[in-house]
């Protein structure tokens, strides 16, 4: 793999694209100030940053600003990814902001044997929410209830009293879910999410609510291969309640540790907060939630708002992080 001269990377901010979806909503404005481009339908998603063949990240501030990732990772390989990336020619993650204006549907996303059941260029995906922001009464739907069954949901899928056999969560600002594959979910009305996942575009629907897509029809489900996909072992609550409390020191708190694919952590700041790459190690991700923070050193820093992320490369080695704003700083900080 290609390993260009490190010392020409920085800290990499990108220019967020933005995603119709017929349930989106209106909490990345108003949450996050943004500026969203003028849409007939309702803007659902940002893709803050990823790396596939139909739709690529491309920076948006210092020398290599208008280059894509899938560029840069051609040209740096493992000096951007580390060492745990292993041999991969696409980055291996993907980072969304979710903008619930209405429930999205009840799906699943399969894991490796599911794809190899289903086939058709089927993906596996394992994610994780953190909820920056909920309105009054927003839910989460996430995992079967434990005594849920097969035949009931077969019985039920069609039903909006299938959310009956959901494992379900009053959304609240901080909290994280662990989603992993096989886990039949959905996410409720009035939520903003922070979603780090598998480089995957593979979800089943199988449940619309009776909603119509922007054509007027019923959007496709996916029921046989949805039912392929769900894991009915697993009834383990995928909530990681946030941290409560201030304190006047600098904390951290683990939100997913033992993931073949990712780990996420919340970063509470009150103070310069100094982190490491691990000398090619690991890229390190930083997503904004609450406060803007600096990020870098020697010169080559990037200014992060909420909302944003920062990917901060393999090589990058020692850096700090510094919050800008009175109060606290969230920060998820999300490695290999």
């Amino acid at each position: 793999m290609s390993t260009g001269d490190c010392s020409k990377l920085y800290p990499l901010k990108f220019t967020p694209i933005y995603m119709e979806r017929v349930w989106g909503g209106t909490m990345m404005s108003e949450v996050l100030n943004r500026a969203l481009p003028v849409s007939d339908a309702p803007i659902g998603e940002s893709w803050e940053l990823v790396d596939r063949d139909e739709v690529n990240s491309v920076v948006s501030e210092g020398e290599f600003s208008g280059r894509s990732l899938r560029e840069l990772v051609a040209i740096f390989g493992s000096s951007l990814m580390g060492r745990k990336a292993g041999k991969r020619s696409t980055f291996p993650l993907m980072v969304k902001l979710i903008d619930a204006g209405e429930r999205l549907s009840l799906q699943v996303h399969p894991d490796e044997n599911a794809c190899k059941l289903i086939g058709g260029g089927a993906e596996p995906k394992t994610e994780m929410w953190y909820v920056i922001a909920a309105r009054s009464g927003a839910k989460i739907f996430a995992g079967l209830e434990r005594k849920a069954t097969r035949i009931q949901l077969m019985d039920l899928l069609d039903s909006p009293e299938v959310e009956q056999l959901m494992q379900t969560y009053t959304s609240q600002e901080g909290d994280a879910y662990y989603i992993t594959s096989g886990t039949l979910h959905a996410i409720g009305a009035g939520n903003l999410i922070l979603e780090i996942q598998q480089n995957s575009d593979t979800t089943y629907r199988v449940n619309d609510w009776g909603r119509l897509g922007s054509d007027g029809k019923p959007r496709t489900l996916h029921k046989v291969e949805g039912m392929k996909s769900i894991n009915f072992v697993n009834r383990t609550s995928p909530r990681v309640p946030g941290a409560v409390g201030k304190c006047g020191f600098n904390r951290k708190f683990d939100i997913v540790k033992l993931c073949p694919f990712f780990q996420v952590s919340d970063l509470r700041l009150c103070d310069v907060w100094q982190d490491d790459t691990g000398s090619g190690e690991t890229f390190h991700l930083l997503s904004a939630v609450k406060n803007r923070f600096k990020i870098g050193r020697d010169g080559r820093f990037a200014v992060i708002s909420p909302g944003e992320t920062v990917l901060v490369p393999a090589c990058f080695g020692l850096y700090t992080i510094t919050p800008l704003d009175e109060g606290e700083a969230s920060v998820v900080k999300t490695t290999l």
